[in-house]
């Protein structure tokens, strides 16, 4: 019998991240999660995935099972084609990668186009998900702020102009998410994106465009794709996680010809899940998405209008927050005072978990935000859970005020 030694395991996620996925993976029934940026489980469509299911195995028998693939390889980039018009997105299947979610994409993108020591430019604040899976590239990220209408190109031009005046490496790629964006709501202006797209050429970088929320707009106003107006410097990225269901595991990419066809030679899985492409072309030719896409949005937008009120009505002018005009999150903002950490700590343990906005920076730190997730819990749930925070907010706001009168 082998005495084990203290094993020390990645350091890679925060001890906050870590707390809540722990309490999370306990399946505590009473928690109430505005976490994780989870789909509302009641609007996974069970019984056209079931039909879809069986049509796959019953029509397609051991191809579906196979390495290859059966037909439903071949429908998906016709149908990512179709479907990136309303984006304004001109692409041939041929430019298409199906891909094991949209976070597979942005890897493949980024072991594509960067060698380690590349630089890569993010927003600040970003998706963690993403800016970690970058960082094991192996790359030098440098981040840059958003604020209410995107990433601030300003700056990025500052930055690329500096580059060139002081021969510093220029970036190969920009991250980018422009709608409802993760974590903070927002969306990059149409003004801001055909600057990004001339920056682009001009500096030679190619932007990873990360449109995992677009189809789950509020107005149905949706702005074109920066990958329109830089085509040949913009890998773009989507998903069926957020408009199907997060168990299929299917996402995509679309660029040139050339950069797709490197990013398929780079895949070590083998292939990309044949029997979920089977059961989503299925499904896809067998139920009216947009149909199904509205009823979503609606949910989504009572459940972001039920958290908005209760902020309101709980904090009144002490806190600010963003309006998102689609997708899963708020982004909240406290007083400078208020370690948002220890608060989550604390409304952990009175049944409530949301993430620190801290987590979402690379290495700027900001230690006053929360990302709020309003799709995964009912608007009791998101009322109750906005009155915990709000009651621990008050109080740890009543402590600090106690501490500074005895000072």
């Amino acid at each position: 019998m082998h005495h084990l030694k203290p094993f020390q395991l990645s350091n890679r996620f925060s001890d906050s991240i870590k707390a809540v996925g722990s309490a999370f993976a306990k399946k505590n029934r009473d928690l109430i999660s505005l976490a994780y940026g989870f789909p509302a489980p009641e609007t996974f469509p069970i019984s056209a995935l079931v039909q879809a299911s069986a049509t796959a195995l019953q029509e397609e028998g051991t191809s579906a099972l196979q390495y290859t693939g059966g037909p439903g390889r071949h429908y998906l980039p016709t149908w990512v084609t179709e479907r990136a018009k309303l984006r304004q997105i001109e692409a041939t299947p041929e430019q298409v990668l199906i891909t094991n979610g949209s976070m597979h994409a942005i890897e493949l993108a980024i072991r594509t186009l960067t060698s380690e020591g590349d630089q890569v430019w993010i927003e600040a604040p970003s998706f963690f998900g993403a800016v970690r899976m970058i960082e094991l590239a192996g790359v030098s990220i440098r981040e840059f702020p958003v604020d209410q209408h995107g990433l601030d190109v300003d700056l990025i031009e500052q930055a690329l102009l500096q580059a060139i005046n002081q021969q510093k490496p220029l970036p190969k790629v920009l991250y980018i998410i422009p709608n409802y964006h993760n974590p903070t709501g927002v969306t990059l202006s149409l003004e801001r994106r055909k600057r990004l797209a001339e920056l682009a050429y001009r500096y030679n970088f190619f932007i990873v465009e990360d449109d995992a929320y677009v189809d789950l707009s509020f107005d149905q106003a949706y702005l074109p794709a920066v990958y329109k107006f830089a085509p040949e410097r913009t890998i773009y990225v989507s998903t069926f996680s957020k408009i199907i269901a997060p168990g299929v595991r299917l996402g995509w990419a679309i660029g040139n010809q050339e950069v797709i066809q490197y990013m398929g030679i780079s895949k070590s899985d083998g292939a990309t899940n044949v029997l979920s492409q089977e059961i989503v072309a299925n499904f896809l030719q067998n139920l009216d998405l947009d149909q199904h896409l509205g009823q979503i949005t609606t949910l989504y937008q009572q459940r972001c209008q039920t958290m908005i009120q209760a902020i309101n009505f709980h904090f009144g002018s002490e806190v600010s927050y963003t309006i998102p005009s689609g997708g899963f999150f708020i982004w909240l903002t406290f007083p400078k005072s208020i370690d948002t950490k220890q608060l989550q700590l604390a409304c952990l343990e009175q049944g409530v978990s949301f993430l620190a906005g801290e987590d979402f920076y690379y290495q700027a730190r900001e230690h006053n935000h929360v990302r709020l997730c309003f799709t995964f819990s009912n608007e009791a749930l998101i009322k109750q859970a906005i009155k915990i925070i709000a009651d621990v907010y008050h109080e740890r706001r009543h402590h600090l005020s106690l501490l500074e009168e005895v000072r």
